[in-house]
């Protein structure tokens, strides 16, 4: 295959001064862009990760809620009626989710102490991911319905993703990538670590 020449692509020579060199001889032929790999990304893209149907059985938060292996199914915290998360798909480092136990769709469904727990892990996500990771401020937010942009319509969640000055740059915007410094599980061991284990009261919670 010819990669054809592009006359556009300057680049600074040994003297300082411009010079023009074929695209190809640049990184990432045969465009001249660099490229940053990830794969992973493609189970979520082609919906692998989606459930089949709207049941319980199907769901990820109904698994994650009763796996017995915290570290594998990246839950961060557990309360009574309500527990944290972390996104397989992150938006930004640290991107949490506060879900509720029970398979309940529609926000104005939750129980008054759902309701209560839903939004006191919350906060108190907040307040470990300020302490762990000093982000600059947090989206939150709660998409109801798959027309709404909720990918697992079925069962509620309350994301909360920290924001530092900076992280919409070219990379997430352009390039429609996000580089992730961290991995999840590591991510989350820090955060689990962090939580404040009497938070809640007596009942309290867990953070493994």
């Amino acid at each position: 295959m010819t990669v054809p020449e592009d006359p556009t692509a300057d680049v600074t020579g040994a003297a300082g001064v411009p010079t023009t060199v074929p695209a190809g001889d640049l990184a990432g032929v045969p465009d001249g862009f660099g490229r940053l790999w990830t794969p992973h990304r493609m189970a979520y893209i082609g919906g692998q990760d989606k459930p089949a149907d709207d049941g319980s059985g199907a769901c990820p938060f109904c698994r994650a809620g009763a796996s017995s292996d915290d570290a594998e199914a990246l839950v961060v915290a557990r309360g009574t009626y309500a527990f944290v998360v972390l996104n397989l798909y992150p938006y930004n480092s640290g991107h949490a989710m506060v879900v509720p136990f029970r398979h309940v769709a529609d926000y104005t469904e939750l129980t008054h102490a759902e309701t209560v727990e839903v939004a006191d892990l919350t906060r108190t996500t907040m307040q470990v991911l300020r302490a762990v990771m000093g982000p600059q401020g947090f989206n939150l937010g709660m998409n109801q319905g798959a027309v709404a942009g909720a990918g697992i319509a079925a069962h509620l969640h309350q994301h909360v993703v920290p924001r530092w000055a900076g992280d919409s740059n070219f990379l997430p915007i352009v390039g429609r990538t996000k580089a992730m410094p961290e991995l999840l599980a590591d991510t989350r061991r820090r955060l689990a670590d962090a939580w404040p284990i009497d938070a809640h009261g007596p009942e309290g919670l867990t953070g493994r």
